[in-house]
């Protein structure tokens, strides 16, 4: 199944809450470029349903708004069901949104993992971690046209020349087009 710019086929994830969550933790890394740091603090009050939006706490202590696409709010309302759900089972109480199989908060080592066990279904690469799936975001980003500056902001970098990093695809793009295009290339 196709998601904001990733696909899935091929992902098979557990039924029931485990399932849920992996999914919403790999959807909420695809669709919002968002940093592991951020994604493991994050608390369901700063899910913003009707403004289809998360707030994430980054670098520095700056906070800012990444808006969502409806796949990921729909998922992320999937997995907010069946997490009250299962720590109502477990008789616990948590403001953190993402919970491991204990009903404690998710920790970083946990998320890399997970990354990596549904990234290594998928690709053969080297590379299975939180960060390639930041990359995936900011490159799908500029390759479908998204001024610089607005990436530079969604992904919560100080300054453009962090950002610059994942333009090399899209530098990659453009010499095919031209080469496909300009009648002396």
């Amino acid at each position: 199944m196709k998601k904001d710019g990733v696909t899935f086929d091929g992902v098979e994830f557990e039924e029931g809450f485990k399932g849920i969550r992996d999914r919403s933790i790999m959807e909420l890394f695809s669709g919002s470029g968002m940093r592991l740091s951020e994604l493991v603090n994050l608390k369901i009050s700063d899910i913003n349903f009707s403004n289809q939006a998360v707030k994430v706490l980054g670098k520095r202590n700056k906070e800012r708004i990444i808006p969502l696409s409806g796949t990921v709010m729909t998922q992320l309302k999937e997995y907010i069901t069946a997490r009250s759900a299962f720590i109502t089972d477990n008789g616990v109480e948590s403001l953190n949104l993402f919970l491991d199989n204990r009903c404690n908060k998710v920790y970083p080592k946990f998320v890399y993992r997970l990354v990596r066990k549904y990234l290594g279904q998928v690709t053969t690469g080297d590379k299975k971690n939180p960060h390639i799936l930041r990359h995936t975001f900011a490159t799908h980003m500029l390759n479908n046209g998204a001024e610089i500056n607005a990436v530079k902001e969604l992904l919560g970098h100080a300054s453009l020349a962090a950002t610059q990093v994942y333009t090399h695809n899209t530098i990659e793009k453009l010499k095919n087009i031209y080469k496909q295009a300009h009648p002396k290339a």
